[in-house]
């Protein structure tokens, strides 16, 4: 399957449904009242983290997600109901943004992790709703409001145990293929792996995952190579394991292979350097790299870091490294929950009114302005003016807001237009109040 770790995508969510205006006409009860029902709420989306996926190729070819609308509210009271939630799958690891801010969203890290990325628009309210002791008869109802629409990036970091890290061809999908069930492509080539593999190494009652991250080459953290692309997926990981081919017989080339990754590091995100590190020598079935072995070994005794040849090829040495990270993954669990790189963002937030003030924007038609303001706005789109009441209803809004004093202080005359959201209108300033 093709390894895909970002992916934009449009999430729409549903609109709520209309409420009902309607009245009780039945035989034997006169003056039977209003008893239109609420629009039902449209169907949310959410993001929520699965361990049965492990890339984003999902939505390579399912760009657009939406969810269903609120049913309308009906006469007798009956509530329209709500639309059903769309639930989006992804795998553990997956962080997402708003594209179009850039804001952190959510990391959805453990299997059942849940995040909002698109509310569902509310249902409209029926004409039996704003019944009262002094509006018995109230002849007008709410339209729903719309879902929200945004685009989202996701990005996947995977979450594994040990990560695999080195120089191009220095072997590292070999020693995953002798560790692990992985089945990652091998050739003596740099840049053979184009993407992280998995593996899972299974020793008595204990399961590691292991990741196989591509090569990395000096200026990776200036995304070279596609550095970036690489070195976030080593970010979750709890050990780090730095793969050097020995093959050159040179103490020289192994010490630049070691400080390029080390100097990589530093630069991309130094937290790295802080993580649990063992260093295997790889390819000592070759001549040149089992001469090597003592001068390396002491090199890295030197400096107090775990050094082990290996060859992945033969399997010489394979064993003690495999006992080596099950003792590492063991001093150092992971923790529940402190892999997550943010705070997920509370995904269902009361919402709260705005005291905002109204601005008048004049636009650069003759005799046209539009009024920004979040509830005018949302009246607007709520009201049916086809229903007298909701007129008489929406204007009295305009007038707690001063809307009319605002227009003629901005330069608005009688008969230009005026936009309020998706509505326009004349404006009559006499005969609005």
């Amino acid at each position: 399957m093709k390894f895909v770790d970002i992916v934009t995508i449009q999430v729409a969510a549903g609109r709520g449904g209309n409420g009902c205006m309607s009245f009780r006409r039945e035989k034997f009860v006169p003056k039977g009242g209003p008893d239109g029902g609420n629009g039902g709420r449209g169907g949310h989306i959410f993001l929520e983290a699965t361990t049965d996926l492990h890339t984003l190729a999902d939505f390579e070819y399912s760009r657009h997600i939406s969810s269903d609308n609120g049913a309308h509210g009906q006469g007798a009271k009956k509530f329209g109901a709500n639309a059903s939630d769309v639930v989006i799958k992804v795998p553990c690891g997956t962080i997402v943004f708003d594209k179009e801010t850039g804001e952190p969203l959510a990391d959805l890290v453990e299997p059942g992790d849940r995040c909002l990325v698109a509310r569902g628009g509310r249902g409209g309210k029926g004409n039996a709703h704003f019944a009262n002791s002094r509006r018995r008869a109230p002849r007008f109802s709410e339209k729903g409001e719309d879902g929200e629409k945004r685009k989202i990036t996701m990005e996947l970091k995977l979450i594994a145990d040990v990560a695999l890290v080195g120089v191009p061809n220095a072997g590292k999908s070999s020693l995953l293929a002798a560790i692990s069930n992985a089945t990652p492509k091998i050739a003596d080539y740099p840049f053979t792996t184009l993407s992280p593999n998995l593996g899972v190494m299974r020793i008595d009652q204990d399961k590691i995952v292991v990741a196989d991250i591509p090569g990395l080459i000096e200026g990776a953290h200036q995304n070279r190579g596609l550095g970036h692309y690489f070195l976030r997926h080593i970010e979750r990981t709890r050990v780090i394991v730095h793969v050097l081919d020995l093959s050159s017989g040179s103490l020289e080339s192994v010490v630049n292979q070691w400080k390029t990754v080390l100097d990589e590091f530093q630069a991309y995100n130094a937290d790295l350097l802080e993580r649990p590190y063992i260093v295997v020598g790889n390819k000592i079935d070759i001549d040149s790299a089992r001469n090597l072995i003592d001068q390396t070994y002491e090199f890295f005794s030197q400096r107090d870091i775990r050094f082990i040849a290996t060859s992945a090829l033969s399997g010489e040495g394979v064993q003690e490294f495999m006992d080596h990270i099950v003792s590492l993954s063991r001093e150092h669990p992971r923790p529940t929950g402190t892999t997550r790189l943010f705070a997920t963002v509370e995904e269902d937030l009361p919402e709260k009114r705005t005291r905002d003030k109204v601005q008048i924007l004049r636009l650069h038609e003759s005799g046209c302005f539009r009024v920004i303001h979040p509830r005018i706005e949302a009246a607007s789109a709520r009201y049916d003016f086809g229903q007298e009441e909701a007129a008489v209803r929406f204007m009295r809004i305009l007038r707690q807001y001063k809307v009319e004093e605002l227009l003629e202080a901005s330069g608005a005359q009688e008969g230009d237009t005026i936009y309020i959201g998706d509505v326009a209108f004349e404006f009559q300033p006499e005969r609005a109040y």
